[in-house]
C-alpha cells in the first residue's frame, strides 16, 4: 500500500468516522468562554479595581497570583474585554494592551510590543532598550490615554532579565503629562515579591488577587459547561468526565490540564471510531499528555534556565552539587555570549527546575560539614538533547567540552 492510499485511509475515516466534536476550540487555553464558573469573586474585584478609567481616573495598579490554569488569563481577558465595551459607551479613552511575557521573550520587545500597541512602529532590533522605552513614553503622552497594560506571566521575565524593565513602567506616570497608565501583573510563581526589588513590588502591587486553585466538584462543572459547546450530546461518559477533573484536581486543580486531557480523550476516541469518550481514552491521553509536556516545558525555558538545565547534562553523574553547576553554568555564558547571574539566583533556576519535574534537586547532610544541595536529572539526556538541537543557538552548545567537568573527570 503507497503512503498515500495510506494517507487517503486516514483522512477518509475521519471524515466519515463517528463525530465526536461539535466544537473542538471550546476546549483550548485561549478560548475565553462567556460564563466562567467559580471566578465571580475574582470578576468582581478586578472589574471594581479597573473601573475608575471609565471616569478618565487612573486605576491601580494590580497584581495577581495563582498556579497555571487557576483562571488569571481569562479572568484578565473577560474583565478587560468588557471594559473596552464600556468605555465606548461613556466616551472614555481607554486602551489596553496584553503580553504574554514568556512568548515575548525580553525587555526589548515588551516595550516594542507595548509601543506599536500605540501605533509606533520599532525596528526588531538596533536601539536600545532606554531608547525604546523613551519612544513608547513619548508617544503614549501624545495620545491623551488611559493606558492599562496586562503583563502575563511575568514571573518569567523578571526571573530570567531582572527587575529593572518593571521599575520604568512602575514609574511612568511621574514623567507623562497626558496620558496614564496601570498595570496589571500575572504571576504563575506565589513567592515571585522574593525576585523583585522592594519599591518595584509596592509599587506595582497596589492592589492584590490570589486565585486559589479548583477542587475536583469546580473542575466538573467547568468541564460540564465546556463539554455541551465542544462534544455532541451523549458522547462523554460520567465515567470519563469525573477521572478528568480527578486527576487535573490531583494536580494542583489546573483546568487548563483538564480541558487537555478531555480534548485528547475526545481525539483519541475519535481515532479508534468509538461513539463514547470512556475512562480508557483519558488514561491513553494522560500518557500523551505528560510526553508533551516535558518536551513543551523544555522548549519554554528561558535562557539561563536552559544554560543551567545543559551545565548538569554536561556533568553528567549521578548527582551535582550546585558549585560544580555553577563553574560550567560560568563557562557555558561565555561561550555563549550571555550575561551571568548571581550564584543565589542560580539556586532560584534549580528550585524552579525541580519544581517542573525537570531535575531533582534533594538537600543532603554531609555530617560535620554540613549541607548541601544535589541535583540530579528526572528526564531522559537524549530528550535535552533532541529539544535542544532544534534551535541552532544551543547546538553547539553539546560539542562544549567544558574545562570544569575535564578537571572534575581528573578529580574522580
Amino acid at each position: 500500500m503507497g503512503n498515500s492510499s495510506v494517507l487517503d485511509d486516514v483522512f477518509d475515516s475521519f471524515v466519515n468516522g463517528v463525530r465526536l466534536f461539535k466544537d473542538r476550540e471550546v476546549l483550548r487555553h485561549d478560548y475565553i468562554p462567556e460564563k466562567l464558573p467559580h471566578r465571580e469573586d475574582q470578576i468582581r474585584l478586578l472589574g471594581a479595581t479597573v473601573a475608575p478609567v471609565l471616569r478618565d481616573a487612573r486605576c491601580s495598579n494590580v497584581f495577581i497570583y495563582g498556579k497555571t490554569g487557576t483562571g488569571k488569563t481569562a479572568v484578565a481577558k473577560f474583565v478587560l474585554s468588557h471594559l473596552e465595551a464600556k468605555a465606548k459607551e461613556y466616551g472614555a479613552n481607554v486602551r489596553f494592551c496584553y503580553i504574554n511575557c514568556r512568548m515575548t521573550g525580553s525587555e526589548y520587545r515588551v516595550f516594542a510590543s507595548l509601543s506599536q500597541s500605540v501605533g509606533l512602529s520599532i525596528p526588531f532590533t538596533g536601539l536600545s532598550v532606554g531608547e525604546v522605552f523613551d519612544r513608547f513614553r513619548s508617544g503614549l503622552d501624545s495620545y491623551r490615554i488611559n493606558f492599562i497594560i496586562v503583563l502575563d506571566e511575568v514571573d518569567a521575565l523578571i526571573k530570567d532579565r531582572g527587575d529593572a524593565f518593571m521599575y520604568e513602567l512602575t514609574r511612568i506616570n511621574e514623567t507623562l503629562s497626558k496620558s496614564k497608565v496601570s498595570i496589571i501583573g500575572i504571576s504563575n510563581d506565589l513567592r515571585l515579591k522574593e525576585f523583585l526589588d522592594p519599591r518595584v513590588f509596592s509599587s506595582l502591587s497596589e492592589e492584590e488577587l490570589v486565585f486559589r486553585p479548583y477542587d475536583a466538584g469546580e473542575l466538573r462543572n467547568i468541564l460540564l459547561e465546556r463539554s455541551k459547546l465542544s462534544f455532541q450530546e451523549g458522547v462523554l461518559s460520567e465515567s470519563a468526565l469525573s477521572i478528568c477533573s480527578a486527576l487535573a484536581a490531583a494536580e494542583h486543580g489546573d483546568a487548563r490540564r483538564a480541558l487537555d486531557l478531555l480534548r485528547v480523550a475526545g481525539e483519541v476516541a475519535e481515532r479508534e471510531n468509538a461513539k463514547l469518550i470512556t475512562e480508557e481514552h483519558v488514561r491513553q491521553a494522560e500518557k500523551h499528555i505528560e510526553h508533551n509536556r516535558v518536551i513543551e516545558a523544555l522548549k519554554n525555558l528561558t535562557l539561563h534556565s536552559k544554560l543551567v538545565l545543559l551545565s548538569v547534562y554536561h556533568l553528567n553523574k549521578p548527582s551535582a552539587t550546585t558549585g560544580e553547576i555553577y563553574d560550567v553554568y560560568n563557562e557555558l555564558c561565555g561561550e555563549f555570549g550571555a550575561g551571568l547571574l548571581t550564584q543565589r539566583r542560580l539556586g532560584t533556576l534549580i528550585n524552579e527546575l525541580d519544581s517542573m519535574g525537570l531535575v531533582n534537586a534533594k538537600v543532603v547532610s554531609m555530617g560535620r560539614y554540613g549541607r548541601t544541595k544535589k541535583i540530579r536529572l528526572e528526564i531522559s539526556r537524549s530528550l535535552i538533547r533532541d529539544v535542544f538541537e532544534s534551535d541552532g543557538r544551543f547546538s553547539r552548545l553539546f560539542e562544549y567540552s567544558a574545562v570544569a567537568c575535564r578537571k572534575d573527570k581528573k578529580e574522580t
